[in-house]
């Protein structure tokens, strides 16, 4: 029997939410546990994740490279993470029956590649342990008065009291969206998106869409932030691994700049513009007498060699001999530094995450709790935290949950 007098309330059905309940239950099974879910639906995000077979984490087992994938949270997390870490994550759903397996780039998935087998592990989970689930239940308020905290509701009549409440409840976009935690003192580093594509309006390379490369390079011009990844044109314009790293890295200097802004891509990195130059030379030497169109020597896929060679005016009939300088050098720039003016983004659905939210330095990290307000603790997107794409969002998720979830019952135990 639970003891109805210790309560926690987790707010926020998602990553962090879940697994901050499921744990807190499994290590104390006196405690009752209220997951509070403002949607009609539970782990949304994590249903989608991965193209809908959730990246729960990655193959980065060494803490400081861990930490370094966070553009917003790395010092916090490199403590964090010696707590609760990729392999722990692993080894957390291993135990559970959970076969995950490693991919090539080092990302995470389950064997079955389906997300549903992360949502039925921790669904399993939280029946195991009898965590009680409210849906649509948005929260308008939390306040605390004689060590008890009271959380009112929007919709809702009935008010809950609990002695631990977790706030897990993701980024949200707006400021005035997190005025419900100003209201209890913290203080919020204001939310822009991370993870989002670059939009190219009316440049011809949209017209392939749907064309990638393994690795590419891209720069922001007038900073020194860059990614290499494999890169994929879209019909607005530039998305994959690359840009959205990017997007990640430099998300707040990109919303100064209200989305606009210039960008180089180098299609092929083991270039430069002087050593492809020279590259090219020994082509024309070696290739003399055959046409250029189709003589795509570098792997590039054919439709993008194409787009470089009409891009720089090389009709299909000129051969590697005679080809003239101008040209030569048109070609070189546009495969090592292509430059694109970007105006605008569009969300990245499955992988949008928040740059922003609750201040780091109001949080003990080895706790996660508030150092304001004791028995308050935070846990996942919402506090200012985020990673790059890859399973660096959900193991923030399950690290921050996690400790959350220990110190709750740890403190409940001294106190009891």
């Amino acid at each position: 029997m639970k003891d109805e007098n210790k309560t926690l309330v987790v707010i926020g059905g998602g990553a962090a939410g879940f697994f901050c309940a499921v744990n807190a239950a499994r290590l104390n099974s006196n405690l009752k546990i209220i997951i509070i879910e403002k949607n009609n639906k539970l782990l949304s995000k994590v249903k989608v994740s991965g193209g809908g077979r959730c990246n729960v984490t990655h193959s980065c087992f060494d803490i400081v490279e861990l930490s370094k994938k966070y553009p917003r949270g790395e010092q916090v997390l490199k403590k964090a993470f010696h707590w609760f870490n990729a392999k722990n994550t692993v080894d957390w759903y291993s135990e559970r029956g959970v076969e995950l397996k490693t991919e090539a780039d080092g990302r995470i998935f389950p064997v079955s590649n389906s997300s549903q087998t992360i949502i039925d592990c921790l669904m399993q989970e939280a029946n195991k342990y009898q965590v009680e689930i409210l849906l649509s239940s948005d929260v308008a308020s939390i306040k605390k008065e004689n060590d008890l905290f009271e959380i009112v509701f929007q919709n809702l009549s009935k008010k809950i009291t609990a002695n631990y409440v977790c706030v897990a409840c993701g980024g949200f976009p707006k400021p005035s969206q997190f005025d419900w935690l100003i209201s209890l003192g913290h203080t919020i580093q204001n939310p822009v998106p991370s993870l989002f594509t670059f939009n190219i309006p009316n440049n011809n390379i949209t017209k392939l869409m749907g064309l990638s490369v393994e690795k590419a390079i891209i720069k922001i011009v007038g900073s020194k932030l860059q990614s290499q990844a494999p890169l994929l044109i879209t019909h607005w314009g530039l998305s994959g691994p690359a840009v959205l790293k990017l997007s990640s890295l430099a998300a707040r200097e990109l919303a100064e700049k209200n989305y606009e802004f210039e960008v180089l891509v180098n299609w092929l990195p083991k270039f430069n513009e002087q050593n492809f130059k020279e590259e090219i030379m020994m082509l024309r030497q070696q290739f003399a007498s055959q046409k250029i169109h189709s003589k795509n020597a570098f792997g590039l896929p054919n439709r993008l060699w194409e787009y470089f060679l009409n891009a720089a005016e090389i009709n299909e009939n000129m051969r590697w001999a005679d080809l003239p300088v101008k040209q030569q050098n048109q070609l070189v720039k546009n495969i090592t530094a292509q430059s694109f003016l970007v105006k605008g983004k569009t969300t990245f659905k499955e992988e949008f995450v928040t740059c922003g939210g609750i201040k780091l330095n109001e949080v003990d990290v080895n706790t996660m709790q508030s150092k304001k307000i004791s028995n308050l603790f935070f846990a996942g997107e919402v506090l200012d935290i985020d990673g790059i794409t890859g399973g660096f969002n959900f193991q923030n998720a399950w690290t921050t949950g996690w400790i959350a979830a220990k110190a709750i019952t740890k403190n409940l135990q001294e106190n009891s």
